[in-house]
């Protein structure tokens, strides 16, 4: 094939065939009962998307004024329940304080252990008191300057706190926009000058695997940086609120930074829900790019509330009774649509938990599990092969009976995988919903209905209501099913991004010019039979072999099925005669010895798995691969040893840096 010529479809090539029903017993008490029901509803939402939404929203939230028009749709923007007024923080609290639900837990949070071997500080909040928690702060935010549509940073740790710091924003109108704790002072200094923020919330100090991260410190540097004109990147900012946490020493300075505890006696617990407009902005989350000026994700009002909410109940199947644990920080979308905002809009329990899965030990989370009753777990892929790599003795030392469903989100998840977690930690008994989403679509997008969807392990399977995706060649028009291609969305959906803050351009560029009329998602994907949506990686990540387009999730996937194999990474590397040579960076389990014999296994196992297109030019074996703190892995960086260039861009947020150091100085 030509160089200059792009093939048009990924070729994608794991078959699944096994499939889950959901359990009878589950069925009959979840919301929606049948793929029948499902497929009514479903329908009805595509028909009449306006009808169908109209009517949710007027079912599930309180709006101070009624919408004019459901939607308003100039390509690529959209406005819905356009004239309507509402607050997100009323919808989430006041609406249940005349209820049976004010008394109920809205966040049981447990803190990490300050020190190996001593238990972490526990909080339950009810609605009531987290209510007056944020009229409190609210008030506190006014206090000190903030206004209806000015923008906050928030910087903390994983604490009852970042919740009541975002709801006092959205009470009083203006926009948050969090930053994970993991991330630097450039990144934070960066995130206010694009946003021009004029307050920041953070802490002291957070715990990290029984360190304290200096994250008051990240903020006196972030208030110091320059940009390249030498121009002070955090000039915007007039104060910063500090929560007291780790109780490690901080500098305070005298007529900017104050403490929230202090501000708190001077305030009252009054303070009116503001009446926003449904199209008022509500959030700013950056997407952690890290090379590259950050992107600045909108989201608004009404239309994000009324999807989360929704998505809350009908993915999670959510009933009075339980007890529901997102495993994300705030930092990310995650934490806030099934963290805050849409477990607390349906008056839902949800725990916090602010430490690590395996400190002190690898079983906290089943700990975590069996302490509460958990019954609803929603954690990463990633999440799911640590704990596989550590051994089933963590988890079977746990009752962890009170489970009914697990959720999996952040990435595809591959089948070897989602089959430890459907036996290991579900005891074959808990349907698994697979969700696929994004920070830019604010709400989950594909994903089965456990009462009604059965199941394929590895595939997110089909749209939620309202949503109409697409699998497309490049020049967008529909690939035959099991053929790969672009993942496209085809019509707005309430929870959608509203454009990138200051910057309508980019928004265009970005995510609408590739596929014309369309909202290009970046993913490959492709449908199966039974019209089941599989996600085989970032179109980033497609390779091009020998004139092959091969998604490296999939290559990912069959490695982790040999029982050898913990976690696998496959990137490319320039290569003169393929376009792109195959470089897997492998973690083997424990007891297993790295050496050429188990290479050679590999190899041939992707070959027989995939095909031998698809077969590694190269494996490295590495004792932990690079991540986030959120859990990511930072492939980017194992482009950069692959191809053998010099490791550039942000590398902050990495979860240990001796990891890279290891990679880099690595002879294989």
């Amino acid at each position: 094939m030509p160089a200059n010529e792009k093939p048009v479809n990924i070729t994608s090539y794991l078959q699944e065939e096994r499939v889950f029903p959901p359990p009878k017993d589950f069925s009959k008490r979840s919301h929606i009962k049948s793929l029948a029901h499902y497929r009514k509803l479903y329908n009805d939402s595509i028909r009449s998307p306006e009808a169908f939404w109209g009517r949710q929203a007027k079912n599930e939230l309180v709006w101070f004024k009624p919408w004019k028009k459901v939607l308003q749709w100039k390509e690529p923007f959209a406005k819905w329940f356009v004239g309507g007024k509402l607050n997100v923080a009323y919808n989430c609290l006041d609406r249940h304080l005349n209820t049976p639900t004010a008394n109920k837990a809205a966040l049981i949070w447990e803190g990490e252990p300050a020190t190996p071997g001593k238990p972490g500080e526990e909080r339950t909040i009810t609605y009531k008191q987290l209510h007056r928690e944020v009229c409190q702060f609210a008030n506190v935010l006014k206090r000190n300057g903030l206004k209806r549509g000015d923008r906050a940073l928030i910087y903390l740790p994983m604490v009852p706190e970042a919740a009541v710091a975002m709801l006092a924003c959205a009470r009083i109108g203006a926009v948050h926009s969090v930053v994970f704790g993991g991330f630097s002072a450039q990144s934070v200094a960066d995130r206010i000058h694009d946003s021009q923020a004029r307050l920041v919330i953070t802490a002291d100090g957070g715990f990290r695997r029984g360190a304290v991260v200096p994250l008051k410190k990240n903020v006196d540097e972030a208030l110091t940086l320059n940009d390249e004109r030498g121009n002070l990147l955090a000039k915007t900012i007039e104060k910063v609120i500090v929560l007291r946490r780790a109780c490690n020493e901080v500098h305070i300075e005298a007529g900017r930074d104050v403490w929230w505890h202090r501000e708190l006696d001077r305030v009252d617990a009054h303070c009116p829900a503001e009446k926003m407009d449904s199209e008022a902005p509500l959030f700013i989350l950056y997407t952690s790019g890290s090379t590259g000026k950050p992107k600045g994700i909108l989201h608004t009002t009404g239309g994000y509330l009324v999807h989360v909410k929704l998505s809350t109940r009908y993915v999670f199947d959510l009933q009075e009774t339980d007890l529901f644990w997102c495993t994300a920080d705030i930092g990310w979308v995650t934490g806030h649509s099934y963290v805050v905002y849409g477990p607390l809009a349906n008056g839902a329990t949800s725990l916090m938990y602010e430490g690590a899965p395996n400190f002190p030990e690898p079983d906290r989370f089943w700990r975590i599990v069996e302490k509460y009753g958990v019954t609803i777990l929603y954690t990463a892929p990633t999440a799911i092969r640590a704990f596989m790599k550590w051994g089933v003795e963590w988890p079977k030392k746990h009752d962890l009976s009170s489970l009914r469903l697990l959720g999996t989100v952040g990435e595809p998840i591959n089948p070897e995988a989602w089959i430890w977690y459907h036996e290991t930690i579900g005891g074959k008994r808990c349907p698994i919903v697979d969700t696929w989403w994004q920070t830019e679509t604010g709400g989950i997008m594909i994903t089965p209905l456990p009462g009604a969807t059965p199941t394929k392990p590895g595939t997110a399977t089909l749209p939620f209501f309202g949503v109409l995706p697409e699998v497309v060649d490049d020049k967008g028009n529909p690939v035959p099913r099991g053929s790969g291609g672009k993942l496209v969305i085809r019509k707005p959906w309430p929870s959608m991004l509203r454009g990138l803050w200051g910057d309508r351009k980019r928004y265009q560029e970005a995510y609408w010019s590739e596929v014309k009329g369309s909202y290009f998602t970046g993913d490959g994907c492709r449908q199966d039979k039974d019209g089941y949506f599989w996600i085989v990686g970032r179109i980033d990540d497609v390779l091009n072999v020998a004139g092959h387009r091969i998604g490296t999730a999939e290559v990912e996937s069959a490695l982790v099925s040999n029982h050898k194999v913990a976690e696998a990474a496959v990137v490319g590397r320039p290569d003169e005669l393929k376009g792109q040579a195959l470089v897997a960076f492998v973690t083997l389990k424990g007891g297993v010895k790295a050496d050429q014999s188990v290479r050679d296994e590999l190899r041939n196992h992707v070959a027989k798995e995939i095909g031998p297109v698809a077969k590694p030019d190269d494996i490295r074996f590495a004792e932990a691969l690079p991540k986030t703190r959120s859990g990511k892995i930072m492939r980017r960086l194992l482009k950069q040893i692959a191809a053998g260039t010099e490791i550039k861009g942000d590398t902050t947020t990495l979860e240990d840096f001796n990891v890279l150091a290891r990679l880099s100085s690595s002879e294989e």
